[in-house]
């Protein structure tokens, strides 16, 4: 498999919580099959973007903001 670059994977993070009500780092990774750490990288750029959000219910939790 070829790696994805960063856009690719920061779309997908995009398409995949479009799809979800709001997600863990973890589990975007594990549906993209990238690192974690690539995640969360990408989910703190979109935060700082202000594309997503993050929500602390018990755990940390992302989701878009427009959602």
């Amino acid at each position: 498999m070829t790696e994805m670059s960063h856009d690719q994977i920061r779309s997908q993070v995009v398409e995949y919580l479009e799809k979800v009500d709001k997600a863990k780092n973890k589990d975007i990774a594990a549906s993209l099959g990238v690192k974690k750490r690539i995640v969360d990288k990408v989910v703190n750029e979109l935060a700082r973007e202000d594309i997503v959000e993050f929500l602390y219910l018990g755990t940390s939790y992302v989701k878009l903001k427009n959602k």
